[in-house]
């Protein structure tokens, strides 16, 4: 995450077998990652070679690099867009509205954005919200996108949380079923 903040890493999906490693990463700009030619792929693996995976081949490591679909409606890339402009000294109400925006009109149904800490370079930390559409925090089935960083500046930290809201989750099946395939509910 910290290598590639420009590509958008919204996230990194590890799964180990026996023989193979296969790292599945998301980012919103892959370009940035393959790089020419696929060179920065090849230069990825060594690093992640060399730094945690010692004990397995080169050839054991698969490396897969996915486009997200819509960046603007996944927590984790809009909070990294927050971030990188607090970190370029933007004003940070001003940045909160247009990711809110973007967010939007990418077809979200509300969002959410807290930003806390020194802001501006006050001499005391607050905290400043921002919410537009519903973000329901009391049921299990919202689609609800969370993600939370931190932007380092020469004031110190801020903290960046972000909501995003995607719409209800439903069961496809209007009945549930057990383990045995059996309706639950149902009398024998």
């Amino acid at each position: 995450m910290n290598e590639l903040k420009e590509a958008g890493i919204d996230n990194v999906r590890i799964e180990r077998g026996p023989k193979k490693i296969i790292l599945d990463i998301t980012a919103s700009k892959p370009g940035v990652i393959i790089g020419r030619g696929g060179n920065g792929i090849e230069e990825l693996k060594k690093k992640i070679h060399t730094k945690f995976l010692k004990n397995f081949r080169m050839n054991e490591i698969n490396l897969n690099i996915k486009e997200c679909d819509r960046p603007n409606l996944s927590s984790q890339i809009v909070m990294q867009s927050i971030i990188a402009d607090i970190e370029k000294r933007m004003p940070f109400k001003r940045t909160m509205k247009q990711a809110i925006s973007r967010v939007e009109k990418a077809g979200g149904l509300g969002v959410k954005v807290v930003v806390a800490g020194r802001l501006n370079g006050a001499e005391i930390a607050r905290e400043e919200k921002l919410v537009s559409g519903k973000i329901p925090l009391q049921t299990l089935r919202a689609d609800i996108d969370y993600s939370r960083g931190v932007a380092k500046t020469s004031y110190g930290t801020i903290g960046v949380k972000v909501w995003i809201y995607k719409g209800e989750v439903f069961e496809k099946d209007s009945k549930a079923k057990d383990s045995r395939g059996e309706i639950i509910g149902r009398k024998k």
